[in-house]
C-alpha cells in the first residue's frame, strides 16, 4: 500500500512532477456536468527531459484520473516545460517551453476534440495521437531572447468592456538568462502571431523590488471587488529569495505593459512548500463573464521550491519512486483589495470517500490579547504527534516539528474559523474566513490516524466537523 501518496491531490504514477502547466474545466458546473482538465510538466526518471502529463476529474476536482501523455521532446529538444491552456471554437491549444541546446521558444499543440484527449490510454508514454503540433508562436522577438513560461489569457479586453489598452488575447512569458530573467507582455488577435508590446514594469511600489529580485513564473487573472466593485487585475508570481521561493501576488491594473498597482505585494501561501500558482481557464460557454469575474480558481506545485530543492530527497520517491504533488484546487475571491482562497465545493465529500484523509473543520473563538489558542495535532499512524497547527487570535503556525514552523498574521477583523486537510504526505490549512491559505509536505509515519483538536485559555471551539475515517 501507498502510504504518502495522497488520495485527493494531482500526483503521477511514477516520475518527478515538476510543475502545474494549465488547468482547463468544461461544461456548466451549476448543471452538475464539470469536467476539470490538469496539465503538468514532469520527468519520467530523475535524469529524463520533461514532457506534458494529463488528468481528469469529472464531477468534482478530487477523482482524478490519468490520460495519455500530451507534449514529449522531438527532434533536437531536450525538454519541454510548462505553459497554459486554452480552449477556443478551433479546440484546445497547449502553449509550452520547446528547449533546446540553442536556445528556447514557445510553441503549440493542438487538439481538436478535448474528450478524445481520455480515450485509449496509452501505458508507454506516448503523445496521444489526437494532438497535433503547430509548432513555434514565439521566438527571440522585440530584443528578447529565451521565451518561455508563457501564462495565455483569451479575450483579454472583453471583460466588462473595460480597455486596457490590449488587442485579443494577452500572454505574459519570461525571457533572459536564468540569473537576470524579465518578464514581458505580448499581444495576439488570434492566439498564434504574438506582438511584444515591451518588459513589464510597476507604476507605484509592489512591496518589493523588482530590480533586484527574481520575479518568475507571473500569471495574471482578473476580479470584481466583492466590497467596492470596480474590476482589477491579480498578477500573481514567485520570487527567488535565497534559493527559497515567495509566492505572492499585486492588485492593480495593466495597461500595456505598465503594471499600476492599487495594493501592496501580499503572500499567496504562507506553508512550507507552494509555489508557481497556476489559473485556470475555460471551455466556451462553460462560464458566464460576470462568473468569471466574481470568482477564480488556482493550483500550486507543492515542493521543496527554489533551486536547491531536491524532490528525489522526499521519502517517497526511495521508497515508492513518485515526487511532488499538485495542491487540490482553490476558489479565488477578491475582497477589498485581499484574496481569499477556500477549498472548492465537494470536499467533505472527497474525503470522505478515501482511504486514509483527514479534514477538520472548526468555528472558533479566539481572543485577541488572552493567550488563549486552539490547537490541532496531526497524529501519525502510532498515536503520536507528526505536526501542529496553532490558532493563537493573531496568528496561525504550522509546525512539522523540525525547527522551522511557518507562520501567518491574522488581523482583528478576520474570521477565526481553520480548515485542515491532511492527505497522507500533505496538509493543507485556510484560517481566517480564507485570508490565509497554508501548504506543506509531511511524512508521518505508517500515515495519518486522526486530528486531536484542544483549546487553552479563553479559546473556544463554537462548532466543529470531522471527515475521514
Amino acid at each position: 500500500m501507498s502510504v504518502f501518496r495522497p488520495e485527493l491531490h494531482v500526483t503521477v504514477d511514477s516520475g518527478i512532477l515538476d510543475a502545474a502547466a494549465g488547468i482547463l474545466r468544461d461544461g456548466n458546473a451549476a448543471a452538475g456536468d464539470d469536467t476539470w482538465h490538469i496539465f503538468y510538466q514532469y520527468r519520467t526518471g530523475a535524469d529524463t527531459p520533461s514532457r506534458w502529463g494529463h488528468n481528469v476529474s469529472e464531477g468534482s476536482a478530487f477523482d482524478w484520473v490519468e490520460c495519455n501523455d500530451t507534449v514529449a521532446p522531438f527532434g533536437g529538444e531536450t525538454g519541454v516545460r510548462a505553459g497554459s491552456v486554452v480552449a477556443s471554437d478551433e479546440g484546445v491549444d497547449l502553449y509550452f517551453t520547446s528547449v533546446t541546446e540553442a536556445g528556447m521558444s514557445i510553441q503549440i499543440s493542438r487538439a481538436d476534440d478535448l474528450d478524445a484527449l481520455c480515450e485509449d490510454v496509452d501505458e508507454d508514454y506516448q503523445v496521444d495521437p489526437a494532438i497535433r503540433r503547430l509548432g513555434d508562436v514565439v521566438f527571440d522577438e522585440g530584443g528578447f531572447t529565451r521565451f518561455r513560461s508563457p501564462c495565455v489569457v483569451p479575450n483579454w479586453e472583453q471583460a466588462d468592456d473595460r480597455d486596457k489598452g490590449q488587442s485579443g488575447w494577452l500572454m505574459l512569458a519570461m525571457t533572459g538568462e536564468p540569473e537576470s530573467p524579465q518578464p514581458v507582455v505580448l499581444t495576439s488577435e488570434d492566439g498564434t502571431a504574438w506582438k511584444v508590446l515591451g518588459a513589464l514594469e510597476f507604476d507605484g511600489d509592489p512591496g518589493f523590488e523588482p530590480e533586484n529580485e527574481l520575479l518568475v513564473a507571473p500569471r495574471i487573472i482578473r476580479l470584481r471587488d466583492e466590497v467596492d466593485s470596480q474590476i482589477y487585475d491579480v498578477l500573481m508570481f514567485s520570487l527567488e529569495r535565497r534559493g527559497k521561493d515567495t509566492t505572492g501576488y499585486v492588485i492593480g491594473t495593466l495597461n500595456g505593459s505598465v503594471f499600476t498597482v492599487a495594493e501592496e505585494a501580499r503572500r499567496i501561501d504562507f506553508g512550507h512548500d507552494f509555489t508557481r500558482p497556476r489559473s485556470t481557464n475555460y471551455t466556451p460557454g462553460s462560464i458566464t463573464e460576470e462568473e468569471r469575474l466574481s470568482h477564480a480558481y488556482i493550483y500550486g506545485l507543492m515542493a521543496d521550491t527554489g533551486r536547491g530543492g531536491d524532490p528525489t530527497q522526499e521519502p517517497n520517491w526511495s521508497s515508492e519512486g513518485w515526487a511532488s504533488t499538485l495542491t487540490i484546487p482553490r476558489r479565488l475571491t477578491l475582497q477589498n483589495g485581499a484574496l481569499y482562497q477556500t477549498p472548492p465545493r465537494g470536499l467533505p465529500d472527497a474525503v470522505a470517500d478515501t482511504e486514509r484523509a483527514r479534514l477538520w473543520t472548526g468555528l472558533c473563538e479566539v481572543p485577541l490579547g488572552t493567550k488563549g489558542h486552539v490547537k490541532a495535532e496531526i497524529l501519525d499512524g502510532n498515536g503520536d504527534v507528526a505536526a501542529v497547527v496553532t490558532h493563537s487570535g493573531d496568528e496561525i503556525s504550522l509546525d512539522r516539528l523540525d525547527g522551522a514552523p511557518a507562520c501567518a498574521p491574522l488581523g482583528d477583523d478576520d474570521e477565526d474559523n481553520i480548515t485542515i486537510l491532511v492527505d497522507s504526505s500533505t496538509i493543507e490549512v485556510f484560517a481566517g474566513g480564507g485570508v490565509v491559505a497554508m501548504s506543506s509536505r509531511f511524512w508521518p509515519e505508517n500515515g495519518c490516524s486522526g486530528i486531536r483538536v484542544t483549546t487553552d485559555g479563553a479559546a473556544q471551539i463554537l462548532n466543529e466537523w470531522h471527515r475521514g475515517a
